[in-house]
């Protein structure tokens, strides 16, 4: 069984005020030291009091993400930056692009560059009790790409930061005042069936 444990900080950006980053900080392990479970999906869960402006900043696209890697994406598509620690040893950057994807929905991809991992990520907003804390979420599935579940690579920690400015607009923004609790959290689901969710809570800096 994967154990999960996380943090999450909020702090603000080079435009101050409303405008924000979040970063989250996710490890996982297992009591008997064997790798994590693969993962199915993850939803990234946002305070009530937050706002992501897709529509605000271009988009880099998953076709030419993965043919010619970040560079080719446009001034300002990128949103976040990250770290992957993996189980046995070794870490990479991360790092997420605004996107717009084919059904129209909106989103990000959380890249791996030096792996050519790209995940999709839709913003989508919560549903049932989790909207008592939470409005938004980016909600994750890692694709099935042929490899079986108990072959996969897997992370011990994986870091990712949302925040950005273009153009005088923020990619993340609060309008919580300044001290209270905002609420964050990371809902996992593996391949093993397991559910987690590992919630927090912030100051709004």
């Amino acid at each position: 069984m994967n154990i999960e444990e996380g943090t999450a900080t909020v702090v603000r950006d080079a435009l101050g005020k409303r405008c924000v980053e979040v970063t989250f900080d996710g490890r996982r392990y297992t009591k008997s030291g064997e790798k994590p479970a693969a993962p199915r999906e993850f939803v990234f869960l946002f305070d009530d009091s937050i706002s992501v402006n897709v529509l605000s900043f271009p988009t880099c696209g998953r076709a030419v993400l993965a043919a010619q890697g970040p560079a080719g994406c446009p001034p300002g598509s990128k949103v976040g930056t990250g770290r992957a620690e993996f189980y046995g040893g070794g870490e990479a950057e991360v790092a997420v692009y605004n996107t717009r994807f084919a059904n129209g929905m909106r989103g990000v991809l959380i890249t791996v560059p030096a792996l050519g991992t790209i995940l999709d990520n839709t913003l989508e907003p919560v549903r049932g009790t989790y909207r008592r804390n939470y409005t938004l979420g980016l909600h994750e599935i890692v694709q099935p790409d042929g490899v079986p579940p108990q072959e996969r690579g897997a992370t011990s920690r994986f870091v990712v930061t949302f925040g950005a400015t273009w153009h005088g607009r923020s990619f993340v923004e609060s309008h919580a005042r300044a001290g209270r609790p905002l609420d964050l959290g990371i809902w996992s689901h593996y391949v093993t069936g397991q559910v987690n969710l590992t919630e927090g809570q912030v100051a709004r800096p």
